[in-house]
C-alpha cells in the first residue's frame, strides 16, 4: 500500500510548484499539513541561491552563490552554491520533529520538498527523513531529484520503497497532476 508520495523531474519542471498547490489543495479539505519547500532567490534577474520556506512562514538561507564555505565547517557546496547547514537544520529538523511527534490520531501530512543533494550534507536531516518515513501517523508529499552521476543513498532508498509511489513531473503533464497527487495523498492517510 501507498503511504508517502514523491514527485521527480528535471530542475524547474515545476515540482515545488505542484507541492504548494497540493498542499494548499489538501489544507482546504482539512488535511492537517506541515513542511518546508525551497524556493529560488533573485538578484538583478539571475539566482543568486536557494531559501528553506517553512508553510508556517519561518525562511532562512539553504545556499547562496559564493566561494568561502562555514566558517569551521566542511566544504558544503553543490557547483557554485555554498550548502549552510545550520540555517538549514535549524528551519528544517523541527519541521520534520513536530511531524513525527503529533498526538493527532489522524494522519498528517508533512512537506519535504526537496530532499537532494544540498539537503543531503545534514546527517541529522537524513535521520530525520527516514524516521518520518517511518512514523505510523505522518504521510510524506515531497520531491527528489531524477537519478543524475553518482546515486544519492537516500534518495535510492526512498525511490526503491514499496511504500512510496512516485510520480514523474513533465513540462507535458505538470498541468494535469495535481488532482491524481492530492488523490494518492489521501488515499495514503486512509
Amino acid at each position: 500500500m501507498v503511504r508517502h508520495v514523491f514527485l521527480t523531474g528535471p530542475p524547474g519542471v515545476g515540482k515545488t510548484t505542484l507541492i504548494q498547490k497540493a498542499s494548499e489543495r489538501l489544507q482546504s479539505y482539512g488535511v492537517s499539513v506541515d513542511g518546508f519547500y525551497t524556493e529560488e532567490v533573485r538578484q538583478g534577474g539571475r539566482r543568486t541561491g536557494f531559501d528553506v520556506v517553512t508553510l508556517s512562514g519561518a525562511r532562512g538561507p539553504l545556499s547562496r552563490i559564493g566561494s568561502d564555505s562555514q566558517p569551521g565547517g566542511p566544504d558544503c557546496r553543490v557547483g557554485k552554491y555554498v550548502v549552510d547547514v545550520t540555517a538549514f537544520e535549524h528551519l528544517a529538523l523541527p519541521v520534520l520533529t513536530n511531524a513525527c511527534s503529533s498526538s493527532d490520531p489522524r494522519q498528517r501530512v508533512c512537506i519535504i520538498d526537496e530532499i537532494g543533494k544540498m539537503e543531503l550534507f545534514s546527517q541529522p536531516f537524513i535521520q530525520a527523513v527516514r524516521q518520518t518515513l517511518s512514523s505510523p501517523g505522518t504521510v510524506v508529499l515531497g520531491t527528489i531529484p531524477l537519478p543524475k552521476g553518482k546515486p544519492l543513498t537516500l534518495v535510492e532508498e526512498i525511490r526503491n520503497r514499496h511504500d512510496v509511489k512516485v510520480f514523474s513531473v513533465t513540462k507535458e503533464n505538470r498541468n494535469h497532476l495535481l488532482p491524481d497527487i492530492v488523490r494518492c495523498v489521501q488515499r495514503s492517510r486512509m
